[in-house]
Protein backbone atom coordinates (compact mmCIF):
# COMPACT_ATOMS: atom_id res chain seq x y z
CA UNK A 1 0.00 0.00 0.00
CA UNK A 2 2.86 2.36 1.09
CA UNK A 3 4.75 1.66 -2.45
CA UNK A 4 1.16 2.39 -4.09
CA UNK A 5 0.53 5.22 -2.98
CA UNK A 6 4.25 6.55 -3.48
CA UNK A 7 3.80 5.42 -7.61
CA UNK A 8 0.54 7.44 -7.30
CA UNK A 9 1.48 10.67 -5.85
CA UNK A 10 4.71 10.30 -7.47
CA UNK A 11 3.24 10.16 -11.02
CA UNK A 12 1.50 13.60 -9.92
CA UNK A 13 4.54 15.24 -9.42
CA UNK A 14 5.42 14.26 -12.59
CA UNK A 15 3.02 15.05 -15.02
CA UNK A 16 2.96 18.57 -13.89
CA UNK A 17 5.09 20.47 -16.75
CA UNK A 18 8.37 22.34 -15.10
CA UNK A 19 11.04 24.22 -16.50
CA UNK A 20 12.59 20.61 -17.52
CA UNK A 21 9.07 19.13 -19.60
CA UNK A 22 8.93 22.78 -21.46
CA UNK A 23 12.65 22.48 -22.78
CA UNK A 24 11.87 18.75 -23.60
CA UNK A 25 8.41 19.87 -25.88
CA UNK A 26 10.38 23.21 -27.31
CA UNK A 27 13.24 21.23 -28.30
CA UNK A 28 11.38 18.31 -29.67
CA UNK A 29 9.43 20.33 -32.10
CA UNK A 30 11.86 22.42 -33.90
CA UNK A 31 14.88 20.11 -33.34
CA UNK A 32 12.72 16.46 -34.06
CA UNK A 33 12.48 13.36 -31.41
CA UNK A 34 16.19 12.35 -30.97
CA UNK A 35 17.33 15.71 -30.02
CA UNK A 36 14.31 16.07 -27.78
CA UNK A 37 15.26 12.35 -26.50
CA UNK A 38 19.17 13.27 -25.81
CA UNK A 39 17.55 16.59 -23.86
CA UNK A 40 15.76 13.83 -21.68
CA UNK A 41 18.53 11.90 -21.04
CA UNK A 42 20.69 15.22 -19.84
CA UNK A 43 18.19 15.78 -17.56
CA UNK A 44 17.79 12.23 -15.91
CA UNK A 45 21.54 12.45 -15.62
CA UNK A 46 20.81 15.37 -13.51
CA UNK A 47 18.26 13.92 -11.67
CA UNK A 48 20.12 11.04 -10.96
CA UNK A 49 23.01 13.03 -9.11
CA UNK A 50 20.01 15.11 -7.22
CA UNK A 51 18.64 12.06 -6.05
CA UNK A 52 21.81 10.71 -4.74
CA UNK A 53 22.76 14.20 -2.84
CA UNK A 54 18.97 14.26 -1.47
CA UNK A 55 18.68 10.57 -0.50
CA UNK A 56 22.38 9.75 0.19
CA UNK A 57 23.54 12.76 2.02
CA UNK A 58 23.30 14.54 5.88
CA UNK A 59 20.60 16.85 6.29
CA UNK A 60 23.59 19.97 6.69
CA UNK A 61 24.76 18.69 3.13
CA UNK A 62 21.76 19.36 1.81
CA UNK A 63 21.29 22.59 3.31
CA UNK A 64 24.57 23.54 1.88
CA UNK A 65 23.90 22.64 -1.10
CA UNK A 66 20.84 23.59 -1.89
CA UNK A 67 21.56 27.23 -0.51
CA UNK A 68 24.20 27.06 -3.15
CA UNK A 69 22.25 25.83 -6.00
CA UNK A 70 19.78 28.62 -5.00
CA UNK A 71 21.96 31.11 -6.37
CA UNK A 72 22.99 28.93 -9.26
CA UNK A 73 19.52 29.14 -10.19
CA UNK A 74 20.20 32.20 -11.46
CA UNK A 75 22.20 30.72 -14.48
CA UNK A 76 19.98 28.41 -15.21
CA UNK A 77 17.27 30.91 -15.75
CA UNK A 78 19.68 33.11 -18.19
CA UNK A 79 20.65 30.27 -20.10
CA UNK A 80 16.91 29.49 -20.81
CA UNK A 81 16.02 33.27 -22.01
CA UNK A 82 19.44 32.79 -23.50
CA UNK A 83 17.88 30.04 -25.60
CA UNK A 84 14.61 31.43 -26.33
CA UNK A 85 16.49 34.82 -27.76
CA UNK A 86 18.65 32.75 -29.81
CA UNK A 87 15.31 30.38 -30.89
CA UNK A 88 13.75 33.53 -31.89
CA UNK A 89 16.89 34.68 -33.59
CA UNK A 90 17.09 31.43 -35.67
CA UNK A 91 13.19 31.44 -36.48
CA UNK A 92 14.11 34.76 -37.82
CA UNK A 93 17.47 34.10 -40.01
CA UNK A 94 15.37 31.24 -41.34
CA UNK A 95 12.50 33.21 -42.39
CA UNK A 96 14.53 35.55 -44.58
CA UNK A 97 16.02 32.61 -46.04
CA UNK A 98 12.64 30.67 -46.62
CA UNK A 99 13.06 31.28 -50.45
CA UNK A 100 16.48 28.86 -50.34
CA UNK A 101 14.95 26.36 -48.20
CA UNK A 102 13.58 23.23 -49.79
CA UNK A 103 10.47 21.65 -47.86
CA UNK A 104 9.05 18.25 -47.92
CA UNK A 105 11.31 15.47 -47.16
CA UNK A 106 14.25 18.09 -47.01
CA UNK A 107 12.78 20.39 -44.35
CA UNK A 108 11.52 16.41 -42.83
CA UNK A 109 15.32 15.58 -42.39
CA UNK A 110 16.22 18.85 -41.38
CA UNK A 111 14.29 19.18 -38.70
CA UNK A 112 15.38 15.51 -37.75
CA UNK A 113 18.92 16.45 -37.49
CA UNK A 114 18.13 19.66 -35.44
CA UNK A 115 18.82 22.51 -37.57
CA UNK A 116 23.24 21.89 -36.52
CA UNK A 117 22.26 21.11 -32.96
CA UNK A 118 24.67 18.40 -31.77
CA UNK A 119 23.58 15.52 -29.43
CA UNK A 120 26.36 16.97 -26.82
CA UNK A 121 24.35 20.32 -26.56
CA UNK A 122 21.27 18.61 -26.10
CA UNK A 123 22.34 16.34 -23.75
CA UNK A 124 23.85 19.94 -22.05
CA UNK A 125 20.77 21.81 -22.29
CA UNK A 126 18.87 19.48 -20.05
CA UNK A 127 21.77 18.55 -17.80
CA UNK A 128 22.25 22.26 -16.83
CA UNK A 129 18.21 23.01 -16.68
CA UNK A 130 17.69 20.27 -14.20
CA UNK A 131 20.33 20.38 -12.73
CA UNK A 132 20.21 24.63 -11.86
CA UNK A 133 16.58 23.79 -10.07
CA UNK A 134 17.30 23.64 -6.45
CA UNK A 135 14.08 22.36 -6.01
CA UNK A 136 14.31 19.44 -7.07
CA UNK A 137 16.77 18.50 -4.34
CA UNK A 138 14.60 19.99 -1.50
CA UNK A 139 11.92 17.92 -2.84
CA UNK A 140 13.68 14.54 -2.96
CA UNK A 141 15.00 15.37 0.45
CA UNK A 142 11.69 15.51 1.92
CA UNK A 143 9.49 13.35 0.02
CA UNK A 144 11.37 9.98 -0.40
CA UNK A 145 11.75 9.20 3.61
CA UNK A 146 8.41 9.84 3.76
CA UNK A 147 7.70 6.30 2.42
CA UNK A 148 10.79 4.53 4.74
CA UNK A 149 9.51 1.81 7.32
CA UNK A 150 11.60 1.12 10.38
CA UNK A 151 12.35 -2.18 9.31
CA UNK A 152 14.51 -2.86 6.95
CA UNK A 153 17.64 -1.39 6.00
CA UNK A 154 16.79 2.66 5.26
CA UNK A 155 19.73 3.40 2.49
CA UNK A 156 18.19 0.53 0.39
CA UNK A 157 15.02 1.56 0.87
CA UNK A 158 15.73 5.22 -0.46
CA UNK A 159 17.20 3.85 -3.35
CA UNK A 160 14.18 1.60 -4.22
CA UNK A 161 12.04 4.19 -4.19
CA UNK A 162 15.09 7.14 -6.16
CA UNK A 163 14.77 4.27 -8.77
CA UNK A 164 11.13 3.66 -9.35
CA UNK A 165 11.04 7.82 -9.51
CA UNK A 166 13.21 8.47 -11.78
CA UNK A 167 11.92 5.29 -13.75
CA UNK A 168 8.52 7.27 -14.35
CA UNK A 169 10.25 10.39 -14.93
CA UNK A 170 12.46 9.34 -17.90
CA UNK A 171 9.24 7.14 -19.16
CA UNK A 172 7.08 10.26 -18.69
CA UNK A 173 9.42 12.97 -20.54
CA UNK A 174 10.50 10.62 -22.93
CA UNK A 175 6.57 10.21 -24.00
CA UNK A 176 6.75 14.31 -24.26
CA UNK A 177 9.34 14.51 -26.40
CA UNK A 178 8.27 11.41 -28.72
CA UNK A 179 4.54 13.20 -28.66
CA UNK A 180 5.69 16.12 -29.77
CA UNK A 181 8.29 14.94 -32.36
CA UNK A 182 5.77 12.98 -34.25
CA UNK A 183 3.37 16.40 -33.98
CA UNK A 184 6.03 18.00 -35.67
CA UNK A 185 7.09 15.14 -38.21
CA UNK A 186 3.07 15.37 -39.12
CA UNK A 187 2.83 18.99 -39.93
CA UNK A 188 5.44 20.13 -42.01
CA UNK A 189 5.90 23.26 -44.25
CA UNK A 190 7.89 26.19 -43.60
CA UNK A 191 4.92 28.46 -42.46
CA UNK A 192 4.21 25.97 -39.71
CA UNK A 193 8.29 25.35 -39.16
CA UNK A 194 8.30 28.83 -37.74
CA UNK A 195 5.14 28.92 -35.31
CA UNK A 196 6.96 25.97 -34.31
CA UNK A 197 9.82 28.02 -33.50
CA UNK A 198 8.28 31.05 -32.15
CA UNK A 199 6.15 28.35 -29.82
CA UNK A 200 9.72 26.88 -28.88
CA UNK A 201 11.35 30.42 -28.03
CA UNK A 202 8.10 31.23 -25.70
CA UNK A 203 8.53 28.35 -24.37
CA UNK A 204 12.14 28.41 -23.30
CA UNK A 205 11.44 32.15 -21.84
CA UNK A 206 8.29 30.27 -19.97
CA UNK A 207 10.49 27.96 -18.29
CA UNK A 208 12.95 30.53 -17.53
CA UNK A 209 10.08 32.49 -15.51
CA UNK A 210 9.12 29.71 -13.89
CA UNK A 211 12.46 28.80 -12.74
CA UNK A 212 13.14 32.10 -11.83
CA UNK A 213 9.86 32.30 -9.40
CA UNK A 214 10.60 29.21 -7.34
CA UNK A 215 11.80 29.47 -4.01
CA UNK A 216 12.89 27.50 -1.35
CA UNK A 217 10.11 26.47 0.47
Amino acid sequence: MELLTFILISLGVIVIPGPNVLVIISTSLTEGKRRGLQVVSGVMCAMRLQMLVAGFGTAWFVNVLTEGLFWLKWAGVMYLIYLGVMQFMNVRGESDEEGMTREGDNQAGKNEEGNGVTGVSSFRRGFVVSLTNPKTILFFSAFLPQFTVGEGSYLLQIGLLSAIFWLLAFASDACFALASGHVSDWIKGQRMMRVFGYCSGVMYLGAGVMLAVMRRT
